[in-house]
């Protein structure tokens, strides 16, 4: 499934952001906003974000958004740093 937004012309020209750097800006403010609510898991939000996991890290630290890391993940972590 594809979700499309529609961002009226009127709107997306007065973005104070060059034409090229609308699209990637909103889907990051979008992908960091919704990791900051809990609604995306870090993977998917740095994937919306189209982010590695350190560039994805960079910007939430920025903006002093804490890292949601559960004990499931330093499993999950220590599983796969064992292999």
């Amino acid at each position: 499934m594809v979700l499309l937004l529609d961002i009226p012309d009127s709107i997306a020209e007065s973005m104070r952001l060059p034409a090229p750097e609308r699209r990637q800006r909103l889907m990051t403010e979008l992908a960091i906003n919704l990791y900051a609510q809990g609604i995306l898991s870090f993977g998917k939000a740095r994937q919306l974000a189209d982010m590695n996991k350190y560039e994805f890290g960079r910007c939430l630290g920025q903006r002093e958004i804490s890292r949601h890391y559960e004990v499931d993940d330093l499993k999950d972590d220590m599983d796969y740093a064992s292999r």
